[in-house]
């Protein structure tokens, strides 16, 4: 296998590997495979193979408009933009806020903590809840229940309030933070996917830190209780969005993604080609899934009298049905074990520790950065120490522009050198930039703050990890996504379980700062990130072994695929 990739030679064909495109060079077993009737991209990508296939339905997400797919994106995007500015919107005035409730910063901090443990626990539920009925009802209720804490927290007065608020709002916060991904798993193809994802990382980590931007300025001119008042109204406007635009974008179907195997051509019946093809809801256990066809079959594909139906296109009044259905058999227990199973799976429990160490390195920023900056040297007010969150902000949206469609473009690109056979460790060579980014970051941040240097030696490296985050995140979630279809949403509950890492880190991390001071801090997470991001290289190394080695488990096929 090029590239340093350890071949499988175990399993014929390992989850998350895909052929995708049309070349001259093909290997020889592929010769025979009649790629005209396979379904395949347009423009720049017209040589393509459609991962996975779609159906012939108009009802199928992969099928709609492309412009419905955006919107769709954008208003889920907006809305996680929003819930992620939400939670550490306050952090400019803490110091200010803490004295008008009367309690300390240390207290004020740890409802941010609390916030984020029940987030934690929330997204166990939530996720489980949209694989059983579909994603469109958990959107709804949660946008909802954002729209209520809001004006709730715009209106309370006493700290116990103030603390059963933030605590309610994790439980709509959670499917913004998670569900949209599996949102971009339903309506885009495999390379158009990190595109997405670098859009969604986009709107929420530009909300994180553009959330404390503006915040700044609203709690030193109003009062912080308009902060809550400003998410109320835009949580208002995005509460109709949600319920007249996005419809439900599960779908389950029976299309066909097509998997390297060997291949000969058959005798007799017309010279049928035989082709080793695996239906997307079992992609898991690939190899086991074998069909004789001369087209990809669908699930809407109906013989009445000789003839193929295919279902009618939903109205849009149809379209807007909350419940739709079903979306899986399996018991309701498993759905809740599922997610703590994966996240022994390799490839999930470094998704974990990388995005999990990162992003709660990028919460500290929020956490310590009222207490560093207000203080001499510095002596920021609240709107300037707002102002902080314009560098990740920008470094953000730089980061984006250039992450996703970089690594689609990577992925491509190693696809055709790899003789048109996709790989999911294609996803792992932008960690490079990563790792760099956050050395930079953490270690820059804490030494210079530690040397009191001008203001803009820290503020520079808090954009830097943020944009460290950004290449980390589209790495991390595109391999999960493309390793584990079916398992997506409790792969990213699974990762998403590093809120409990960040609960306990918010919980003490002042009087940490406080008893060794930034540069001791900061030098110790800026080691375990970079500890973490080394396990890529394994996993560049043994990923494909990994994948069969999950694959090939009889054990945890049935117990992670069955949906009865």
């Amino acid at each position: 296998m090029p590239f340093g990739i350890q071949e499988c030679k175990k399993m014929e064909v390992v989850p998350g590997t895909a052929f995708m495109s049309d070349q001259d060079d093909l290997p020889p077993e592929f010769a025979d495979v009649p790629r005209e009737r396979l379904k395949h991209g347009t423009g720049r990508f017209k040589d393509v193979i459609l991962v996975p296939q779609p159906s012939d339905s108009p009802n199928d997400p992969l099928n709609w408009a492309q412009w419905r797919k955006e919107l769709i994106l954008l208003i889920v995007g907006l809305s996680a933009a929003v819930v992620g500015a939400y939670g550490p919107m306050l952090s400019p005035g803490f110091v200010e806020i803490a004295a008008n409730l009367n309690i300390t910063v240390e207290v004020l901090s740890q409802s941010t903590a609390w916030l984020i443990f029940t987030l934690a626990i929330t997204l166990f539920l939530t996720n489980p809840l949209a694989k059983l009925i579909g994603r469109r009802p958990v959107y709804i209720l949660a946008i909802v229940m954002m729209f209520i804490t809001s004006v709730w927290g715009a209106a309370v007065k006493e700290y116990d309030s103030f603390l059963a608020s933030r605590i309610v709002s994790a439980l709509g916060m959670a499917p913004y933070e998670v569900l949209v991904q599996c949102t971009i798993g339903d309506l885009y193809f495999v390379h158009e996917r990190a595109t997405r994802i670098a859009v969604w990382n986009l709107f929420l980590l530009t909300g994180i830190s553009g959330g404390a931007l503006i915040a700044g300025y609203i709690i030193e001119r109003d009062g912080y209780q308009w902060t809550f008042g400003v998410c109320a109204i835009m949580f208002g406007i995005l509460m109709f969005a949600v319920i007249f635009l996005v419809p439900e974008t599960a779908y389950r179907r029976d299309s066909v993604v097509l998997v390297p195997s060997s291949s000969d051509k058959e005798e007799g019946d017309g010279g049928s080609v035989h082709m080793k093809l695996a239906h997307e809801h079992d992609a898991q256990h690939l190899s086991e899934k074998e069909m004789h066809t001369s087209y990809p079959a669908t699930s809407t594909q109906v013989e009445e009298g000789g003839q193929r139906v295919v279902e009618k296109k939903h109205t849009y009044w149809q379209s807007l049905r909350v419940f739709t259905g079903r979306y899986t058999y399996a018991p309701i227990w498993k759905l809740f074990v599922r997610p703590v199973i994966l996240l022994f799976y390799p490839a999930v429990m470094w998704g974990f520790l990388i995005y999990g160490t990162t992003l709660t390195w990028i919460v500290v920023f929020s956490v310590v950065n009222a207490v560093i900056f207000t203080a001499p040297p510095y002596n920021f007010s609240i709107s300037e120490t707002g102002l902080i969150s314009l560098s990740p902000f920008i470094m953000t949206a730089i980061g984006e522009i250039i992450s996703g469609p970089l690594n689609d473009w990577i992925c491509i690109y190693l696809t055709k050198k790899n003789k048109g056979i996709y790989e999911p460790e294609f996803r792992l060579p932008l960690m490079v930039v990563a790792v760099v980014l956050g050395v930079v970051g953490f270690y820059g941040f804490g030494a210079s703050v530690e040397a009191q240097t001008h203001w803009s030696g820290p503020v520079l490296c808090f954009g830097f990890a943020n944009m460290s985050l950004v290449f980390a995140s589209t790495c991390v979630f595109g391999y999960v996504v493309d390793s584990y279809r079916k398992l997506n949403e409790e792969a990213f509950v699974a990762i998403n379980a590093r809120n409990l890492l960040t609960f306990g880190l918010t919980y003490f991390v002042n009087d940490w700062l406080a008893a060794q001071g930034p540069l001791k801090v900061f030098a110790i997470l800026g080691s375990l990130f970079l500890a973490v991001c080394l396990l890529t290289i394994p996993l560049w190394i043994y990923g494909k072994r990994i994948r069969s080695f999950t694959g090939r488990n009889e054990w945890l096929q049935r117990f992670m695929n069955d949906d009865h």
